[in-house]
């Protein structure tokens, strides 16, 4: 394993993270989900990123059953407020109330006293964004989060709230965790270059395209049974927009690429991301402890610029790269 700094600070977290976005609490049961947290542990993967809204608060408490007596110093724990947490119309959004609430009861859940880095997990449209910022900086001052970040916010919205907190001595965002890979690369033309001149690191999800990028899912052929595109529990309806077979078909080329680079497909997929200099860490998840020894094995890959290029031809003109594509749905739609 090889590790990054989190942005500008002196923080370091493994390049490949474990996420448990669809698989703690829900897609696996609780002892599968423990044996993956234990060999992502064995293998160097310090870093551990879940939310609040995961599997409807269940994947926070089983990642805390499974880092149980593991030393609290020798991981990075990451966690998320934004997303519905209950039937309440203040349990969503981000609202002092709902910020430090939700961040209370993260800590229970995750059987913790702080959280290394506490995100938004979307914009706010309806609260004021000097509230949400005023609420994360009390939590730092409080000594619950050392960190904070956001996921998915546009330049534009990074800009105003690093604006906001300069100008209050606010603790400032060191983290964007923004859905990144070979075909959806919408950080690029903005995110990234004010992210590089800020400071701050991104920390990606789905750097498989929700496993297309595996190669498990063929031009033709039915999705395998028991894959995320036959699981509705499994984010059956995000993978949907990739099962094109223009898309199957670009993916497929991507076979021989990576033959050529001593890597499977999966591994490939994440050593493309890891290879932008602002990527701090990418997230992967896992339903069995094969599934991380193999995506590990990204760690400290560096592509050639020929296989880079291979990459680019390979998927031609099929990746998303539209920065007006960074949107934030309003919770309480």
């Amino acid at each position: 394993m090889e590790y990054r700094r989190l942005g500008s600070t002196g923080m370091y977290v493994s390049e490949i993270s474990y996420g448990n976005w669809i698989t703690h609490g829900s897609q696996v049961e609780a002892e599968a989900a423990i044996k993956c947290v234990k060999t992502a542990l064995d293998e160097g993967i310090t870093t551990f990123d879940t939310a609040d809204v995961y599997a409807g608060t269940r994947a926070e408490v089983v990642l805390g059953k499974a880092l149980k007596g593991v030393r609290r110093e020798s991981y990075e724990l990451f966690t998320k407020v934004y997303w519905p947490t209950g039937p309440g119309k203040n349990d969503r959004g981000l609202s002092r109330k709902h910020i430090i609430e939700s961040c209370n009861a993260s800590l229970k859940r995750l059987k913790t006293d702080h959280i290394d880095l506490y995100q938004m997990h979307r914009f706010d449209v309806e609260t004021p964004l000097e509230e949400s910022l005023s609420a994360f900086d009390d939590l730092i001052r409080a000594g619950k989060v050392h960190y904070i970040g956001f996921s998915e916010w546009s330049a534009a919205q990074i800009a105003s709230a690093l604006t906001i907190q300069d100008a209050h001595g606010y603790n400032r965002f060191v983290s964007s965790q923004p859905q990144y890979s070979a075909l959806w690369r919408v950080i690029e033309a903005e995110v990234v270059p004010l992210s590089v001149k800020e400071g701050i690191g991104q920390i990606v999800w789905s750097p498989m395209a929700q496993g297309v990028l595996s190669g498990k899912y063929l031009p033709g052929k039915k999705a395998p049974a028991g894959s995320r595109a036959t699981d509705k529990k499994s984010g059956a309806g995000m993978i949907s927009e990739w099962l094109r077979e223009e898309v199957l078909t670009a993916v497929a080329k991507l076979a021989p690429v990576a033959k050529e680079a001593g890597l499977t497909m999966s591994q490939l997929a994440i050593a493309w991301v890891l290879q932008n200099p602002n990527v701090s860490s990418a997230i992967m998840g896992a339903t069995k402890p094969s599934q991380v020894r193999e995506n590990v094995k990204a760690a400290g890959v560096k592509l050639d610029p020929s296989t880079m290029r291979a990459i680019d031809t390979a998927l031609g003109k099929l990746p998303e790269k539209d920065p007006a594509k960074n949107e934030s749905p309003n919770p309480r739609a």
